[in-house]
């Protein structure tokens, strides 16, 4: 995308994303997301994300979003456990390794940097 724009986050249209079955602890979540900005080097990315209820585990890029819709916990090894629900902003450290327990549908738009 080349010019500023705006977009409704909780209307967004997201295409399925495939969680490795791995990934799955519990539940059968399942992963939608949407990528609306990249920079030219690929180094910078911008969107939205989404996950159905249940239990997953990930390694983190280095990440800000703010939650648009849904609840979760997110454990962090050897850190902080976190709860967010609408409106709470979290930042996530690359290389963090998580266990998301989603209780209702999460939506959330977040920046990443690699």
């Amino acid at each position: 995308m080349t010019h500023s724009f705006t977009l409704h986050i909780p209307d967004a249209d997201l295409e399925p994303e495939p969680l490795d079955p791995e990934q799955i602890v519990s539940g059968n979540p399942e992963v939608t997301g949407k990528v609306v900005w990249e920079s030219p080097d690929g180094l910078q990315i911008r969107g939205i994300w989404q996950i159905t209820p249940g239990v997953v585990t990930d390694t983190e890029a280095d990440e800000m979003f703010v939650v648009i819709g849904g609840s979760a916990t997110i454990e962090i090894a050897d850190g902080p456990t976190l709860k967010v629900g609408p409106g709470d902003m979290a930042v996530l450290r690359a290389g963090d390794r998580t266990t998301w327990t989603v209780h209702e549908t999460l939506r959330k738009a977040y920046a990443i940097n690699l």
